[in-house]
């Protein structure tokens, strides 16, 4: 198989030289080989960033009204690899991803819990960022909140306002959807077809049943903030626009996030941005969403999968694999057997991986930061990022090892590690990464404490059933006493760790 070194890119996309970083890697700018789905144009086309050599992508992230399920965690998934990518093609990212800290959800979640909304809000971020960790996502360069800009939101409305694009009514502030040229465009729809927006109670307040809040009065009990409008709170649609615009200027590359936020969220960023002057995002890329039962995974439908429920059923790498397999625009079903059909295909890399590292001696072979890609791999990740395409490159090299390896070939074996693990790393997944090293540790040893217990409380039912109940409690005892708490059911005894 032809692999693809830092020189035949120069030569197939007429880079520059590479210069080497101050980590020892290797940089390299690309002209244009990259192709990506634009969903405004409803077309792949050949990416061109604003600014040779950079580029600057906003996420929409999370709103956290509760914790995250694995349709969040795709979503973050799909847009690491993108990152990943441009950053292996030489681009150097800038890349932004918000925390929605303060929208109608969280208040409502957060009044029926009897608790702050910031503290809910602070609650689920944190369990946000923990998944994102376990799941081995690239962190942003900056994640700003909601309720960290609202200057800048407040700003936004008033050249809203000056420009006749937007109305103050009942204390809320309205963006008149009317003046917005090509308005339903992103998402391929008529303004004559629209149902009313239903983000405020004051529809009778409305020009137009389609205006949407870009500020919403004050409510008894719910936080506000003084402006211009009386005192209130931003709308969803209008924080990421000026979140975005303030970290990334007035156009920017990419703009990225689910499809499910196609209409309305991205319809209205895009109108209120563009009426105030802004080009904003230059491409749109929307990922598929995961499903069960032919139904979306949502929150409000109450069919969501955690990640921490999978973890139980997964490797953290292997639950990355199975998120990342399909093509990122593709809807992904979920089954348990489609999970385990994809940790055993990770574990087969994983084993070529293992075993090649042992019969060259040592870690220090194979080294993912030396760039050495199949021309297969990269023209899959230049297509759309085509991970599935990008998958079967992978596999193909590691067949081709695990041949090298019956035969001995140290050369050979050395070289597809070293093109396994890079093109592991693009995709987050290389086993030997340091946060995979680290989750098969903990691994290791959670399953060593659930073997150890599941050996006492084997000795404990044997004890109740001879009926020596004081060695029985004795065992219990011991186990409570090191932080194991044990349950007796009908279905037998259960236990968990202290919390």
């Amino acid at each position: 198989m032809k692999v693809l070194d830092w020189n035949d890119f120069r030569c197939l996309a007429g880079c520059v030289a590479p210069r080497r970083e101050a980590n020892g890697r290797y940089r390299t700018l690309f002209r244009v080989t990259l192709r990506l789905h634009d969903t405004a144009s409803r077309s792949v086309r050949a990416f061109q960033p604003i600014t040779p050599g950079q580029v600057s992508v906003y996420v929409c992230g999370a709103t956290v009204q509760s914790v995250p399920h694995i349709g969040h965690m795709r979503s973050a998934i799909c847009f690491d690899i993108l990152i990943r990518w441009l950053e292996t093609s030489g681009y150097h990212v800038t890349y932004c991803r918000n925390v929605t800290d303060i929208e109608d959800k969280i208040l409502r979640v957060a009044k029926a819990e009897a608790i702050p909304w910031w503290a809910l809000a602070e609650r689920n971020q944190r369990a946000f960022s923990r998944d994102y960790d376990v799941l081995g996502c690239r962190p942003p360069d900056v994640e700003p909140q909601a309720t960290g800009h609202i200057p800048e939101m407040v700003a936004l409305i008033s050249r809203l306002i000056d420009g006749g694009h937007a109305y103050a009514a009942g204390g809320d502030v309205y963006f008149d959807v009317r003046t917005a040229d090509g308005y339903g465009s992103l998402s391929g729809q008529r303004l004559a077809d629209m149902r009313p927006a239903d983000d405020t109670d004051g529809l009778a307040s409305k020009r137009d049943p389609r205006d949407f809040a870009l500020w919403k009065g004050a409510k008894p009990g719910e936080p506000f903030w003084e402006t211009p409008w009386g005192p209130g709170r931003p709308g969803w649609h209008l924080e990421c626009s000026a979140m975005s615009t303030h970290y990334l200027g007035p156009e920017f590359d990419i703009h990225g996030g689910g499809f499910d936020l196609l209409f309305p969220h991205h319809e209205n960023e895009r109108a209120q941005s563009n009426a105030a002057g802004d080009p904003f995002a230059r491409y749109w890329m929307h990922n598929g969403l995961v499903g069960m039962s032919g139904e979306k995974m949502s929150k409000s439908l109450g069919n969501v999968l955690l990640v921490a429920d999978l973890l139980t059923r997964a490797r953290p790498q292997e639950l990355r694999y199975y998120l990342a397999q399909a093509h990122y625009r593709s809807a992904l079903e979920y089954s348990p057997e489609a999970l385990g059909e994809a940790a055993a295909a990770y574990q087969r890399i994983e084993r070529f991986v293992t075993r090649a590292q042992q019969a060259l001696g040592g870690p220090r072979h194979g080294d993912p930061s030396e760039p050495r890609l199949p021309i297969s791999f990269a023209d899959a990740m230049d297509d759309d990022l085509a991970v599935p395409a990008a998958l079967a490159a992978v596999h193909a090299v590691v067949r081709d090892g695990n041949y090298a390896l019956t035969q001995a070939d140290a050369e050979g074996v050395a070289g597809c590690l070293t093109q396994v693990r890079a093109m592991l790393s693009v995709l987050g997944l290389d086993p030997l990464a340091p946060a995979w090293q680290a989750s098969d540790s903990t691994d290791r040893l959670y399953r060593a404490v659930e073997g150890l217990v599941g050996l006492a409380l084997r000795q404990r039912e044997a004890a109740r059933g001879r009926g020596d109940y004081a060695s029985a409690d004795s065992i219990r005892d011991t186990l409570e006493n090191i932080g194991v708490v044990v349950e007796d059911t009908p279905e037998g005894p259960r236990w968990e760790l202290k919390r």
